[in-house]
């Protein structure tokens, strides 16, 4: 079931995030987040009219996309940055897909008009997600993140929503 995330969520959120932060380049964050600072996240997205999503099967939350503004100036209103992250044990069998799907149709629905999806290079999984669903690589800065004692390339891949 995929739903709109509460903050009573934010626990499993959290959860789900640390383990990135904790071992992967994927986010840039060094330092475990607290459900606390979850929950603030959450609910700072919602109130921004922007939509947060879990997917959930049995009661356990299994993987969360939400999107962002992409930049504070006016202009720039009708696009947003959008993120997903999956339970690591549950990667890799359609779960984002249909996730990442229904938080795009979503945006559309907003009336928002670009998905913007920032990627920490390689990440295989990530890029391919992106290109099936219609995102285009537009754009890649060179190390311009340092985790774990290396330079990280960021790409961007883009997707006119409508």
């Amino acid at each position: 079931m995929i739903r709109s995330a509460t903050v009573a969520d934010a626990h499993a959120v959290a959860n789900i995030y640390n383990r990135y932060i904790e071992s992967s380049i994927v986010t840039f964050e060094e330092e475990a987040i607290e459900a606390a600072e979850m929950a603030e996240r959450i609910d700072k997205v919602l109130a921004g009219s922007l939509p947060w999503l879990v997917i959930e099967v049995g009661r356990q939350i299994l993987g969360y996309a939400y999107a962002n503004a992409w930049r504070a100036r006016r202009a720039y209103r009708f696009s947003v940055e959008t993120s997903i992250y999956l339970a690591e044990e549950h990667a890799g069998h359609g779960l984002g897909t249909g996730l990442y799907d229904h938080l795009l149709s979503d945006l559309a629905r907003r009336g928002m008009h670009v998905a913007i999806g920032g990627i920490a290079l390689p990440n295989e999984a990530s890029v391919r997600l992106h290109e099936k669903l219609g995102f285009k690589k537009v754009a890649q800065l060179e190390q311009v993140g340092f985790k774990f004692g290396s330079w990280i390339d960021v790409g961007y891949w883009q997707k006119i929503l409508g």
